[in-house]
């Protein structure tokens, strides 16, 4: 079994999802007492998230390039961020580190192509919904369109993300905000929504949307597994 390099805490909510799906995931194929063979560097958000917001993407990619190193001397065989919205800086990760760079958007794109759909709905971040980084490697790598909320939307589903789920507050008001949000996707022609931020899956599951769900965090979790486990 490969060692899997989490990067973390972004927000930590979700990054806890994380552990415990791979070591799920793990212990349902292998049986037993087994589990994942991990190591996380968690990063402290608050000042990731002031970088976001101010538009200092270049240095919030030194800062996860300097965690991807510190992974990987540490043992790491393959690297996991564990956040939707900092695979925005995904090249500059990439490119410091020798092992794998397992892309959450691959591990999504794959799910959806698998089910056959050829258009789905995207909820994340205003920086996921909004900047190419996640939408146009799904449509230029995978031939998968992309729907996006109106600008209202984004913005509420923004807030609920930062201000409640990224502080472990899942409020039943906002889910059934989504789950309009959401059926406007659909009708709009979303075959599929995508829970395009770790955090969402805390809010919303297959059984609150009338369509088929791509959680990113249970996908990547699974593609982490499957190179772990990879002879």
């Amino acid at each position: 079994m490969k060692t899997i390099g989490l990067i973390g805490g972004m927000s930590w909510e979700s990054t806890l999802l994380y552990y415990r799906l791979v070591n799920e995931e793990v212990r349902g194929r292998l049986g037993g007492l087994h589990s994942a063979k991990t190591l996380l560097y968690s990063v402290d958000f608050e000042p990731i998230e002031r970088m976001q917001a101010a538009g200092r993407w270049d240095e919030a990619g030194e800062v996860l390039a300097d965690a991807a190193e510190r992974l990987e001397r540490g043992g790491a065989d393959l690297l996991v961020l564990c956040t939707n919205t900092m695979h925005r800086v995904a090249s500059a990760i990439e490119p410091r580190v020798r092992i794998p760079f397992l892309h959450i958007a691959d591990a999504t794109a794959e799910a959806i192509r698998a089910a056959g759909l050829r258009k789905v709905g995207l909820l994340g971040t205003r920086f996921t919904m909004e900047q190419a980084f996640f939408r146009e490697r799904l449509e230029q790598r995978f031939g998968v369109e992309v729907l996006v909320p109106p600008p209202e939307d984004r913005a509420r589903v923004h807030a609920v993300i930062y201000e409640e789920l990224c502080l472990g507050d899942v409020r039943a008001g906002s889910r059934a905000a989504f789950q309009s949000i959401v059926g406007a996707l659909v009708a709009a022609g979303a075959e599929g929504i995508v829970l395009g931020c770790t955090e969402i899956c805390m809010l919303l599951a297959q059984a609150d949307v009338p369509v088929p769900v791509f959680d990113t965090t249970a996908l990547h979790a699974r593609a982490a597994v499957d190179r772990a486990l990879a002879t």
